[in-house]
């Protein structure tokens, strides 16, 4: 049986921290999973950058609330979900996905929860597991699924190469460099095709 695991940021909806930082008129947001490969780093740099500006959780699903999927990522997600079961696998946040999940006719979603104070302002975060992409193709396959994953970023590079079969979509020039052997696709009727043949 098969389950294929999706990223959600940069492969079926635009990058949150990229939107809000445009938003915001703070260009260093614009720092990603693409950019970091340590996540914990990435975050506490986030925090403090939204600290210093009085910036928080309204702010940011202001701009969230503006952000629909990426052309054809419904389309795509519809048409997958009729062939095998599909999940999410982010490390965003439930306070951020929620309206992004409703434009996306609700599919499964695994991903972490902010810490937020009355005020709005966010102090904190709570993973759900600790390398919670591998962590989570290595449970599912422990209760005999074949996983097959697609992502754009450092953070999925272990989901991806863990499973029968493993795909980039719309990643950085570097990462395709970097992993040659991964098979890379910018369209989604591409990345569908792969899927198929894979399944």
């Amino acid at each position: 049986m098969n389950i294929v695991c999706l990223d959600m940021e940069g492969v079926l909806v635009p990058e949150i921290w990229i939107a809000f930082a445009q938003a915001s008129g703070i260009p260093e947001l614009r720092r990603t999973t693409r950019d970091e490969p340590d996540y914990d780093k990435l975050m506490t740099w986030r925090l403090g950058i939204l600290k210093e500006h009085g910036l928080g959780l309204k702010e940011i699903q202001d701009t969230i609330a503006k952000i629909d999927p990426l052309p054809g990522a419904k389309e795509f997600l519809d048409e997958l979900r009729t062939l095998t079961q599909v999940v999410i696998l982010s490390d965003t946040f439930e306070q951020f996905a929620k309206p992004l999940m409703a434009k996306l006719n609700w599919p499964t979603l695994f991903c972490n929860t902010l810490e937020a104070a009355d005020s709005g302002e966010i102090t904190g975060y709570r993973m759900r597991c600790e390398k919670s992409k591998l962590t989570t193709v290595k449970a599912l396959q422990s209760c005999g699924f074949d996983t097959i994953a697609a992502g754009d970023s450092f953070n999925d590079l272990a989901m991806i190469q863990a499973g029968k079969a493993g795909f980039l979509f719309k990643s950085t020039p570097q990462i395709k460099a970097d992993y040659p052997d991964i098979p890379a696709f910018e369209e989604f009727g591409d990345l569908l095709a792969a899927i198929k043949a894979a399944l």
